[in-house]
């Protein structure tokens, strides 16, 4: 029965918000009717009936404003681990192609590949739970910091695995430790759309240089920003990029946040957003926060969403530092985005969908629609739930 109504939640072209609330929690519409006469509901209010969530009042500071996604129904998902935990408790080993030597069943010890790679690093878990990646999380040492590429999980107990990545440091290819350790750092959104969505290592590097951003900066201020109402980014995309170029080997992106040019700004910001966040969230009865819908300016880029509070709580601080980072390189504003572009950030794509997964682990869906893309991955086993909403307005 759970097959079945999880099927009927992916039905390409629906453009009724219920639906992709529906597919985040695994919730069931076979009860649900949308009314399709005049007094239809608000898209809002059919997720709030449906899903048990809805948008909450927006946290906003200088250019940053946050949507709580908050729920009355969460799932349980204590059966998967982060990557940065695990990491941190050995649970799961990350190497260079080649590093890492595992001994099979004749006794013999041969090495994975003949030697490092840019784009593939080599995970094992071996550890007692399935294993949850995002595109853009951070693991640092080997030859080169690199990021995850894509959402996906990994299982328990299976052979070394390839893993697919992305290097942020053009520039550095030397030896660091063998093994990755945990960053606890998630790149900046600008970085992590050309990873999670357009898969391509030198939109990455040109991410990081600041190159993608100033396009995308230009465009948006000539198209929603009056003159004379933006002020310059606190941060520019040159500074962050010479602080990620001079870094140390092994720590690269994660410099940001410890220069002493960039790093109070960041640590700041943070901060005050963090406790305005937390004071508007406090009073929630009955319900929790489960994900977020982040504007810069007056513009709604991105989201993300979790099946539980307890995922969301897990990412959450290298999630903020991460839109603090955005918010710091793009200009200031005094437009703000309403709650009902960030309602309207929420209405599903109905594009071409584009599947991949792996039986019985896990199955990670895209979909475009114009400047839109949504990415939604989903466990498969212990039991079928989504575990992750992305989505994200393309700088493309």
């Amino acid at each position: 029965m759970e097959g079945k109504t999880a099927a009927s939640l992916w039905i390409a072209g629906s453009t009724i918000v219920v639906f992709s609330v529906s597919m985040i929690f695994g919730k069931a519409l076979a009860s649900s009717k949308v009314e399709k006469d005049g007094a239809q509901k608000a898209p809002l209010e059919q997720a709030a009936a449906v899903g048990g969530w809805r948008l909450d009042q927006p946290v906003t500071y200088e250019n940053l404003t946050i949507f709580p996604v908050v729920s009355s129904q969460e799932a349980d998902t204590s059966a998967f681990e982060t990557l940065d935990a695990a990491l941190a408790s050995g649970d799961v080993v990350v190497t260079e192609q080649g590093d890492y030597m595992r001994r099979t069943r004749d006794g013999r010890s041969p090495s994975i590949s003949s030697g490092p790679q840019v784009n593939q690093l080599v995970l094992v878990n071996r550890g007692k739970k399935p294993l949850l990646l995002l595109a853009g999380e951070v693991v640092s040492g080997g030859k080169q910091d690199r990021i995850i590429a894509k959402d996906r999980i990994v299982p328990v107990g299976t052979t070394p695995l390839p893993l697919d990545v992305f290097c942020v440091e053009a520039g550095r290819w030397t030896g660091g430790s063998d093994r990755f350790v945990a960053a606890e750092t998630m790149v900046h959104p600008t970085v992590r759309e050309q990873a999670a969505v357009a898969q391509d290592q030198e939109k990455v590097w040109a991410a990081v240089r600041g190159e993608m951003a100033s396009r995308e900066m230009s465009s948006n201020l000539s198209a929603s920003v009056e003159p004379g109402a933006a002020a310059a980014p606190q941060i520019s995309q040159s500074q962050v990029a010479t602080i990620v170029a001079g870094a140390v080997p092994t720590e690269s992106y994660r410099k940001i946040y410890q220069s002493d040019t960039v790093g109070p700004s960041v640590d700041n910001f943070v901060h005050e957003i963090s406790q305005r966040f937390d004071r508007a969230t406090s009073n929630l009865k009955g319900e929790r926060v489960v994900g977020v819908v982040v504007a810069f300016g007056g513009e709604v880029a991105w989201s993300d969403i979790f099946a539980s509070s307890q995922l969301f709580q897990n990412y959450w601080p290298k999630l903020l530092r991460s839109y603090a980072i955005e918010a710091l390189t793009r200009p200031g504003t005094r437009e703000t985005a309403s709650l009902d572009s960030a309602r309207e950030f929420l209405r599903p794509a109905t594009g071409h969908v584009h599947e991949e997964s792996e039986p019985g682990v896990y199955r990670w869906r895209e979909q475009r629609e114009d400047r839109v893309a949504e990415i939604v991955l989903e466990a498969l086993a212990p039991k079928q739930m989504p575990l992750h909403w992305l989505r994200v307005l393309r700088e493309d």
